[in-house]
């Protein structure tokens, strides 16, 4: 099983843990990194709170201080370990940022992570156009791919085409407040558009 470890705030990564345990397929160990106490806006030393080592096969971070984000991402470079930092603009190691976390594509070095966790994978049945079975190969972490796909299931094509990026946006947990000025979206409706593109191919691929 491979050892993945949270780091968080106050509760932060609680959603995507949650998700992470349900879906995972029992093929993870999830053990978390907690900081909950009031911190300063600047951190010039974070070492009192942050580990001197980890054990894990990969780092996810759900930390809300950019220094400790910063200073964590350097420490798993040091420890050759991936961290997973979606939303994040960090400069310092290794981090992958993707925008959000269903748009993390695969990555050799994450491993089984790679396998269930990231850029969505779906396959359908349909039958007198409509969708009698979906199934999640991959998906979002804190569960929105798998949740929204069973809220489209027997549903006509054209209407599920519209409310399975719709569903995402309900179960997603991303902050909806942190609007990306160069994609014009926030993250939210990021993820909503991954998805819908995502049912698309595959429908697309069965000429349909």
């Amino acid at each position: 099983m491979q050892k993945i470890m949270v780091f968080q705030q106050n509760g932060s990564g609680k959603t995507k843990i949650d998700g992470m345990n349900k879906f995972g397929r029992g093929k993870f160990i999830i053990e978390t990194f907690d900081i909950d106490e009031p911190l300063p806006t600047v951190l010039d030393d974070t070492s009192p709170y942050l580990p001197e080592t980890i054990d894990a096969d990969i780092v996810v971070d759900y930390l809300k201080h950019r220094d400790l984000s910063d200073d964590l991402s350097a420490l798993c470079e040091k420890l050759n370990i991936p961290v997973i930092a979606s939303g994040k603009k960090i400069t310092t190691g290794k981090a992958l940022c993707p925008k959000v976390c269903c748009a993390l594509p695969g990555q050799g070095r994450l491993g089984e992570y790679s396998n269930v966790f990231g850029m969505p994978e779906i396959e359908i049945v349909i039958e007198k156009d409509m969708i009698t079975r979906i199934k999640v190969l991959k998906g979002a972490p804190c569960g929105a791919t798998w949740n929204a796909a069973a809220k489209i299931k027997n549903m006509p094509i054209e209407t599920a085409l519209t409310r399975f990026g719709l569903e995402v946006q309900f179960f997603c947990s991303a902050d909806p407040s942190a609007w990306d000025p160069l994609w014009g979206k926030s993250p939210v409706h990021l993820a909503a558009d991954i998805h819908t593109a995502v049912l698309k191919a595959v429908l697309k691929k069965k000429k349909l």
